[in-house]
């Protein structure tokens, strides 16, 4: 049960991360976001995204459009802004040094590769 927890307040950690780097890619709709996230491995629901992308667009990271759909109403595109892409820089770097720091810790643990 620890691990569990921990596994997913690692990963609710790094959400804003991939969804910046993902929009930052071109302007996307909300259920490709989640299909992108999926293919990654990191499951999210609706519940979880739209009100991540709200904060997100609230804090001047991302902006929206609407754009006509044949399939149905209008759809909202999100896009990334210049502050946007500032902070998935920031954060691009911090993941770095995170990633470097957690290989150093666990250098010479054999106990964990198997």
């Amino acid at each position: 049960m620890i691990a569990e927890n921990t596994q997913t307040q690692m990963r609710k950690g790094i959400l804003e991360y991939c969804i910046l780097s993902i929009i930052s890619r071109g302007e996307i709709y909300a259920s490709d976001i989640i299909s992108e996230l999926k293919k990654a491995q990191l499951l999210i629901v609706e519940g979880t995204l739209y009100p991540l992308l709200t904060r997100l667009k609230n804090n001047g990271l991302l902006s929206y459009n609407w754009q006509e759909s044949s399939a149905g109403p209008p759809r909202k595109y999100y896009q990334i802004t210049a502050e946007g892409l500032q902070v998935l820089e920031k954060l691009h770097f911090t993941w770095k040094e995170l990633v470097f720091a957690v290989e150093m810790s666990l250098q010479g643990n054999d106990t964990i590769d198997n």
